[in-house]
């Protein structure tokens, strides 16, 4: 029998584990494959991973039959229930073949209209177009490291070329194109700044995280971003998403120390900036947080004291 491996918020949500949850997702969220062929120093499903096999982050992800967790996908879909699909696909010889399966079994279940986001290790603008005819809806090409020297330092293989192949895609399918990028790998504030810029510029639409440390992986005694640092990004990130540029976000010896914006605080008071960003209707819940603990990314909208102290929590003046 064919199995897919939801998340756990996504197997609650269509009836296949009992979960609590005050944030349910508004994707249904499936990983296909195991243990993956990279072996990126933070990632779980890495190659030389001694996490366990069900977790990506810090997130489990029961296996379902594929037939059943397809039909719950299109019926939580037709409820209203989530607004999109996400296949997260481990790097194996044939990921991309297993991928356009599945975009093909959605659809075969009823969950044809579900748009679907395919986040798969592509080497080809070719491999791309086969998944778009297959059905996806988005494609996301992880860079997550957001320097050359983080890349090396932090997963296989060259950013440069991983950079081109996400520009040349982003061409063709344009604003239709994902990446993700990890705050917390060794990078500076200032070189996240300019390479967020440089995705809003080719129209690719970026998943911001942090970096979660997991038992079991080469980097589990590292420690995650400090809650600052991750706020003052996320408002560099919502800045150039809302049209401006580069040159209003202030860095000083790498640290972002301020924003050229007048009543800063105003244009933050939606607290739509300290949100999950990446697909539409993407919110990843806890997937970067512990229930209770520190809120790297909300899941809804935010209250009004929540608000207030992400906006503290930038560490900038702001006026």
């Amino acid at each position: 029998m064919n199995f897919w491996k939801l998340s756990a918020g996504t197997a609650g949500l269509i009836g296949q584990k009992p979960v609590k949850t005050d944030a349910p997702p508004t994707t249904g969220y499936i990983m296909l494959g195991e243990k993956c062929g990279n072996n990126c120093r933070f990632c779980s499903q890495s190659r030389q991973s001694q996490a366990k096999d069900n977790l990506l982050s810090r997130i489990t992800w029961p296996a379902v039959p594929a037939a059943e967790a397809a039909s719950g996908i299109a019926a939580a879909y037709a409820a209203g229930r989530i607004k999109r699909a996400c296949l997260q696909v481990v790097h194996s010889g044939d990921s991309c073949a297993a991928a356009a399966r599945a975009v093909a079994d959605l659809a075969l279940a009823g969950a044809g209209s579900v748009p679907v986001c395919v986040s798969s290790h592509l080497e080809t603008v070719e491999q791309a177009e086969r998944l778009m005819a297959a059905g996806a809806d988005r494609i996301c090409i992880a860079l997550d490291a957001a320097t050359p020297a983080v890349y090396r330092d932090a997963k296989e293989g060259d950013w440069l070329s991983k950079w081109d192949l996400l520009i040349r895609c982003a061409a063709r399918f344009s604003g239709r194109v994902t990446t993700h990028l990890i705050v917390g790998l060794g990078e500076t504030e200032a070189e996240m700044a300019d390479v967020l810029a440089a995705c809003v510029q080719q129209r690719i639409t970026v998943g911001l995280f942090a970096f979660t440390p997991i038992r079991g992986t080469a980097w589990s005694g590292r420690t995650p971003p400090a809650i600052g640092s991750y706020r003052r990004i996320q408002v560099a990130h919502y800045l150039l998403q809302t049209g401006y540029g580069r040159e209003i976000i202030r860095c000083e010896q790498g640290r972002i120390s301020g924003f050229n914006l007048p009543a800063l605080t105003e244009f933050l008071a939606d607290g739509r900036a300290f949100q999950t960003s990446g697909c539409p209707d993407c919110n990843r819940p806890y997937y970067n947080e512990r229930p209770g603990g520190t809120m790297y990314n909300y899941p809804r909208p935010l209250r009004p004291d929540e608000v207030r102290r992400a906006v503290w929590e930038c560490e900038v003046e702001v006026t």
